[in-house]
């Protein structure tokens, strides 16, 4: 099994482990995430602050106060929220008081690395993906589910220069917007790697921003994707990476088993050329690219509650058929729609759907939180399990 057994009640336990966060009268997540391993990673970047007696705002209580605004809603997402609760928490520690405005709060927030936050977010998560039961991997792999998604942020003009709003959005009645590529664990749930970007413009889409984080795959990974992301080029990446790939024929790719290798039922071993040399990609780096790739294409059927049953092409690097059989194949493919379950719940019941804050670099860091957040949650999740 993995952490995606079919349990229906997975969403509603997510939000009771957030409710019970919420409720704790100390920091939050402090059990899973000491301040122990905060500082360290703050040291390891080279970062430092509040050296001062009279400074209260350390990098763990920053974070943690960061941290308890992505887990409210409303006006209990706000900074003065944030300050509040520090302040009765200091109170009940019996140390010194903070002012109540949240000058020095937000000045403090802005000294947080988006790089640490990102690496403790990360960190978690290999964590628990290291000592995960043999049993929840797939064939003894790691499967990562990548997928897109995108989030709004207020209407400022710094976040406006860095994030445009899209063109289908009339000027002075949008958004900005910031365009997301995620990839989850199967064995786990928990977020491993993130890229990001502005909605529209060159190289902004999901497929350039995979690239970006393709180094932080390990070899032997096996990526579970859409057939947006199914590409000649990308599955020739992933292979020099040691890496698979599971994904949805792409629509434009016509199927034809006239020519194919049949290895079953629904089951084809088929020959991709390589295409022309795409803009992103300069001459060496094409050169190095193969002129062929062998790939297996299997027919699936998928079925959704509530949804009619679909027939589709699943292609993969998967050669051997008797090893990773047609049916598991399908199965495994059909796991994929997990992962934007999972993008709704940070989105929806983290609040990343609608960004605070008023310029780029808080924005990214805001995110990097509510991943982190969302994986604090899953960590305990799984410790309960």
């Amino acid at each position: 099994m993995s952490f995606y057994h079919p349990d229906r009640s997975l969403p509603r336990r997510f939000g009771l482990i957030q409710a019970s966060f919420l409720q704790s009268e100390g920091l939050p997540f402090a059990e899973v995430l000491s301040e122990a391993q905060i500082q360290q990673a703050f040291a390891d970047e080279g970062v430092d602050f509040a050296q001062e007696e009279d400074e209260i705002y350390t990098p763990p209580l920053t974070l943690w106060g960061f941290l308890s605004q992505v887990l409210h809603k409303g006006e209990q997402r706000s900074c003065m929220a944030a300050v509040s609760r520090i302040l009765v928490l200091l109170v009940v520690l019996g140390r010194e008081p903070c002012a109540k405005n949240t000058g020095a709060y937000c000045r403090a927030r802005a000294k947080l690395p988006e790089k640490v936050i990102e690496r403790l977010a990360v960190d978690v998560a290999r964590g628990c993906e290291a000592q995960v039961p043999r049993g929840w991997l797939w064939h003894q792999r790691h499967v990562k589910m990548v997928d897109g998604t995108t989030c709004s942020m207020p209407d400022t003009e710094e976040n406006r220069a860095v994030y445009p709003q899209p063109s289908s959005q009339k000027e002075g009645l949008g958004f900005p917007l910031i365009r997301l590529v995620v990839a989850l664990s199967l064995a786990t749930a928990m977020l491993c790697s993130a890229a990001m970007g502005p909605y529209s413009g060159k190289e902004t889409g999901e497929m350039a921003l995979l690239r970006e984080v393709l180094d932080q795959f390990a070899p032997g990974d096996i990526l579970l994707a859409d057939r947006y992301f199914c590409s000649f080029f990308m599955i020739a990446l992933l292979l020099n990476g040691k890496c698979d790939f599971v994904t949805r024929l792409h629509q434009r790719r016509k199927t034809d088993f006239s020519r194919a290798e049949r290895l079953g039922k629904g089951d084809h071993l088929v020959v991709w050329k390589r295409p022309e040399k795409p803009d992103w990609m300069d001459d060496a780096m094409y050169e190095q690219m193969p002129l062929t790739l062998t790939l297996r294409q299997v027919e699936v059927q998928v079925h959704q509650p509530g949804f009619r049953t679909e027939s589709l092409v699943v292609v993969t690097t998967l050669l051997n058929a008797k090893k990773y059989r047609r049916e598991e194949i399908a199965d495994l493919y059909r796991r994929r729609w997990q992962v934007e379950l999972d993008i709704e719940a940070i989105k929806i019941t983290l609040g990343m759907d609608v960004l605070r804050c008023q310029k780029p670099e808080m924005v990214r860091k805001e995110i990097w939180t509510c991943l982190l957040a969302y994986n604090l949650i899953r960590k305990t999740m799984l410790q309960a399990a």
